[in-house]
């Protein structure tokens, strides 16, 4: 397993967001894959969400899935990308002091949304999908817990 932190805002999250990656990735028996994280700020958040998603604002966590499949064109590797989750610093922080919880507990949050986007769960149209991923992250904000990597809680995402 291979999980990369790349901190542009020298925030000190690094050390702590690649634990909890590792143990993410473990509970979910993705311990064959490789995981690229990116901590940026406001600024950086709102001109990738422009350029991919349309939308000119930051956001708290973008998702950029390499695995097309189990068996896709990553099989043959020792280990596969699952692709990028970049989160912005600048958002988690106003979004944890707006829930009252540590800065941490809201990257461990965003980072568990941004890998379940990563392997193709989707909140975006509600329904069943909706309910489908919700489960998972509570499932899985659970476990993290329990291994000493608390999860923030009831904040939506975009």
């Amino acid at each position: 397993m291979a999980v990369d932190v790349s901190d542009s805002t020298d925030s000190s999250a690094a050390a702590e967001l690649t634990a909890a990656a590792e143990r993410l990735l473990e509970l979910l028996g993705r311990e064959d894959s490789e995981l690229s994280i990116m901590i940026v700020d406001d600024a950086h958040m709102r001109h990738l969400n422009r350029e991919w998603r349309g939308k000119d604002r930051p956001t708290d966590v973008l998702s950029f899935p390499q695995l097309e499949s189990d068996a896709g064109p990553f099989a043959d590797e020792e280990e596969i990308p699952l692709g990028d989750v970049v989160i912005s610093i600048d958002t988690a922080r106003v979004q944890a002091e707006a829930g009252g919880w540590m800065l941490q507990e809201e990257l461990n949050r965003l980072l568990l949304h941004g890998v379940l986007h990563l392997l193709g769960y989707d909140h975006e149209n509600g329904g069943e999908e909706e309910r489908r991923m919700k489960a998972e992250e509570q499932r899985l904000a659970d476990a993290l817990a329990r291994s000493g990597h608390p999860c923030a809680r009831d904040q939506a995402t975009e």
